[in-house]
C-alpha cells in the first residue's frame, strides 16, 4: 500500500526509478568489482589523505556515465543545457538513491550532480566566458569544483568570512583561508567567497563576492584534508588562497551581493541533506527489519518484543513524517517561495530522524551492528556529520524562531 496519499509527478516519478535503475546497472557492480580497492583505506586514500588515482578514475567513470544517461545534469536548468527538472526531483532522486545503494555503496554520491561538487543554478550565476571555459566539461563529467565558504573563524556565521579579494588591475588578488570544502581535493575549480567591500561587509549589507576560481591557479593550494572519525583520509579540505589572482570573467553574479549565490548554494545543501537522512534511514531501517525477523533469542524471533519493534515503528513514523516534510520543501521552492521557515524545519528534523534511525539499526542488530561488513556505522558517521553540515540544527531552531515571531505561524 502506499504510503502518500498524493502522486509525484510523472517526469518525478521516471527520475527516482531511472537512478534506482542506473544505480543497480552502474553503481552497485562497480563496487562489487573494485570491492578491494573502495572498501580498504589503505588503497582508497594516499598517504596525504586524498584519494588514489585508482579511486578518482572511479569517481569520473560513474560521473561521466550519469551524465552519458541523463542523470547527471538532470536538476541544471535547461539554459545551461541540463534536464530542468526542479527541487522537488532533486529531492526524490536523492532519497531513492541513499535508500536503494545504502552507504557502502558510496559511488552513487557522483550520479546526480552534487550542489557543490557539479552544476547547479549557481551557474546560471557565471559569466559567459565563464560558461565557455567550464560548463562542457563540468555538464559532461569531465571536471567538477567545491563551494569555497566556510573559514576557521566563519561557519554557521558565514557572513563573518576574513578572505579578502583586492584590487589588482583588471581585476584582483584573493587572499585568505577555506575550511570544510568538500571535493576539494578533487575538484578542478572552486567557487570563493571573498570580502570586495569591507565597509558594506562589516554593516553586513552585502559586500561578499564571488569568483570562480580554478583550483590549478598559482597561489591556491589544497592544504591539507579533515580526517574525521579516526578514517586515514577524506574528501574535506583546508584551503589557502595567496594572492590569487581572479580576473572579471571569474565573477560569479554582482560584485558585492556574491553571499546570494551562497544562500542559495547552502538551500540546496539543505534539501540534499535531508533527502540523505531520510534515504540512510529507510535503509537502516529495512536492514534492522530483516534482521529483527531471523535472529532468535529465547527461542523466539527478536521481532516478537516490543523492546526491539517499538523502537522501530518509531523511527518509521520519524522517517515517514520527514520524507513529507522534504517532499513538501521541494514543492514550495519549485513554486518560487523561499520557504526558509519549512526548509529550516525540514532539514533540522530530518537529520535527526534519520540518525535516529540508523541508530535504533545498530541496536537491533547488537555487536554485529558495529561491524564494517553491515555498513550501519558508515550511515551512522555519515548522518552524524549532516546534524552540522549546511546549518546546525541550533541554528536551523533560532532561524524557525525567527520566523514564529515575525508572524510566521502558518504550519
Amino acid at each position: 500500500m502506499p504510503a502518500i496519499a498524493f502522486e509525484l509527478p510523472e517526469e518525478v516519478r521516471e527520475a527516482r526509478d531511472g537512478v534506482a535503475a542506473f544505480a543497480r546497472a552502474e553503481v552497485i557492480p562497480r563496487h562489487e568489482k573494485h570491492r578491494a580497492l573502495l572498501e580498504e583505506p589503505r588503497k582508497l586514500y594516499r598517504e596525504d589523505g586524498r584519494f588514489s588515482d585508482e579511486a578518482v578514475a572511479l569517481i569520473r567513470e560513474v560521473r561521466r556515465a550519469a551524465a552519458r544517461a541523463g542523470f547527471y545534469a538532470m536538476c541544471v536548468p535547461e539554459a545551461l543545457g541540463g534536464g530542468g527538472l526542479g527541487h522537488l526531483a532533486y529531492y526524490v532522486a536523492w532519497e531513492e538513491l541513499f535508500r536503494v545503494c545504502g552507504p557502502q555503496n558510496w559511488l552513487m554520491l557522483y550520479v546526480i550532480s552534487h550542489w557543490a561538487f557539479g552544476p547547479s543554478r549557481l551557474l546560471e550565476r557565471i559569466t559567459g566566458e565563464a560558461r565557455e571555459r567550464v560548463l562542457a566539461p563540468m555538464m559532461a563529467g569531465d571536471a567538477s569544483m567545491c563551494f569555497g565558504l566556510s573559514e576557521p573563524g566563519a561557519g554557521s556565521d558565514a557572513a563573518a568570512i576574513a578572505t579578502r579579494a583586492v584590487p589588482d588591475g583588471d581585476g584582483w588578488r584573493v587572499s585568505g583561508r577555506k575550511i570544510w570544502t568538500s571535493n576539494a581535493p578533487i575538484a578542478d575549480y572552486c567557487i570563493v567567497f571573498a570580502v570586495t567591500d569591507p565597509a558594506l561587509a562589516s554593516a553586513r549589507r552585502g559586500g561578499i563576492s564571488a569568483f570562480l576560481v580554478p583550483t590549478s591557479s598559482p597561489g591556491f593550494e589544497v592544504q591539507r584534508v579533515i580526517r574525521l572519525f579516526g578514517h586515514i583520509g577524506g574528501d574535506e579540505a583546508e584551503l589557502r588562497l595567496d594572492n590569487v589572482f581572479v580576473e572579471r570573467w571569474q565573477v560569479v553574479g554582482e560584485l558585492n551581493r556574491g553571499f546570494e549565490a551562497a544562500l542559495y548554494g547552502v538551500s540546496l545543501g539543505r534539501i540534499y541533506n535531508s533527502a540523505r537522512a531520510v534515504g540512510y534511514g529507510r535503509w537502516a531501517l529495512e536492514r534492522a527489519l530483516e534482521y529483527s525477523r531471523i535472529r532468535e533469542a529465547f527461542g523466539r524471533p527478536i521481532a516478537d518484543y516490543q523492546g526491539v519493534t517499538f523502537p522501530l515503528a518509531e523511527s518509521a513514523a520519524e522517517l515517514h513524517a520527514a520524507h513529507l516534510m522534504g517532499l513538501n520543501a521541494g514543492a514550495l521552492l519549485d513554486r518560487g517561495e523561499q520557504a526558509v521557515k519549512e526548509l529550516s524545519m525540514t532539514k533540522a528534523y530530518s537529520v535527526q530522524a534519520g540518525f535516529r534511525a540508523v541508530d535504533r539499526a545498530i541496536q537491533t542488530h547488537g555487536a554485529i551492528g558495529f561491524t564494517n561488513e553491515l555498513g550501519l556505522y558508515h550511515a551512522w558517521h555519515s548522518l552524524r556529520i549532516v546534524n552540522v553540515a549546511d546549518g546546525t540544527n541550533e541554528i536551523l531552531n533560532r532561524t524557525v524562531a525567527q520566523r514564529l515571531l515575525k508572524g510566521d505561524t502558518d504550519l
